[in-house]
């Protein structure tokens, strides 16, 4: 049997050594497990398991077989409520300097309301003048006290700030005046229109303001007939001589319309200096046909409250009684009267 080339004997009894020790064998068995975890990393997919739901079991009370349905069945839809986040959010954003200025003006409102409420109540409670608005260490102190929102009423306040923008550029209007009259120095060596439109300006600003705009905002400040009076009366003539400033006589110390074509030549200067002019004579016109407006809508609302002069007269002779100074003369005047009287009887 030894020459057959066998060494060991198949009939005998088994190796009790590791039958997988076999070098061969465990070639095998490498490359097996080699392709195994090539496939099993290949086709494996980790998202696999978490996409299917695990299975429920429902028991049917008639039956005693288990039925497995998918989870997702048994998930009720999604509930959306009446007021759910699906509907756009609108947000206000509001910055600090905006919060400050409305607590300022509501602040400043609830102050001016509380000091009428006392002046009401008989008071004495002085009030802070506001207008011209000056610094504090200015020599001038401010002589009247303005302000719209809270002494005017609501559906009266864009007309009176109408009114006061018109004061505002006739204000303008004059100072321009002024430099027209400085560059007729310059061109023509004329020196009485510079002067006379200072003298104007200084003269016009301040009784403008006091003499038509001040009656007007008292006449809708307090429902006044006397101030309405008053205002139309000097009102009618200060749109007239706006007109005559708008026209330009020679001389006059205004550049209106003749005054501004009298410049013109063949030169270019000339003709510049006459268009500069000729831009103030407009602003000179546009004045007084918002005069003309203004007179007649202020005029319309005037009638359609009922008032009258008699009404006016009244409110005049009342207000002219209530003067602390007129009370004073009167009291001295019936006082000393009583006196001479008294001093007659006793001789």
């Amino acid at each position: 049997m030894s020459g057959s080339g066998f060494d060991e004997n198949p009939f005998g009894e088994p190796n009790l050594d590791n039958p997988f020790a076999d070098p061969a064998i465990q070639q095998a068995r490498r490359n097996n497990q080699s392709g195994a975890a090539q496939v099993s990393l290949e086709d494996y997919n980790p998202f696999e398991e978490q996409a299917k739901p695990p299975p429920q079991l429902q028991i049917n009370s008639s039956n005693t077989a288990a039925v497995v349905q998918p989870l997702s069945q048994n998930i009720p839809p999604p509930q959306t409520s009446s007021l759910g986040a699906s509907a756009p959010s609108t947000s206000i954003q509001i910055t600090n300097q905006e919060l400050q200025r409305r607590q300022e003006e509501l602040d400043r409102k609830a102050a001016e309301l509380d000091r009428r409420e006392q002046q009401l109540q008989g008071g004495n409670v002085p009030q802070l003048n506001n207008w011209p608005p000056l610094p504090d260490n200015f020599c001038v102190k401010p002589c009247f006290y303005q302000d719209f929102e809270v002494e005017i009423p609501p559906e009266f306040q864009k007309l009176v700030k109408h009114l006061y923008y018109i004061w505002m550029f006739y204000t303008l209007t004059l100072v321009a005046n002024v430099i027209g009259g400085l560059i007729l120095i310059f061109h023509q060596h004329e020196f009485v229109t510079f002067f006379l439109a200072i003298f104007y300006t200084v003269l016009f600003t301040p009784a403008s303001y006091v003499c038509w705009f001040r009656p007007a905002y008292k006449a809708f400040r307090n429902d006044s007939s006397f101030n309405f009076m008053v205002f139309f009366f000097v009102y009618f003539f200060q749109t007239v001589y706006t007109v005559i400033q708008a026209i330009g006589f020679n001389d006059w110390g205004y550049c209106g319309f003749i005054k501004a074509i009298s410049q013109f030549d063949s030169n270019a200067a000339g003709i510049i200096v006459g268009l500069l002019l000729l831009i103030i004579a407009f602003c000179f016109a546009t004045v007084a046909a918002a005069n003309v407006l203004m007179i007649t809508k202020i005029h319309t609302i005037y009638r359609s409250t009922g008032a009258s002069m008699a009404k006016a007269q009244a409110e005049f002779t009342t207000e002219f009684l209530r003067n602390q100074h007129v009370q004073e003369a009167a009291s001295s005047a019936v006082s000393s009267a009583m006196n001479s009287q008294f001093n007659n009887s006793r001789y």
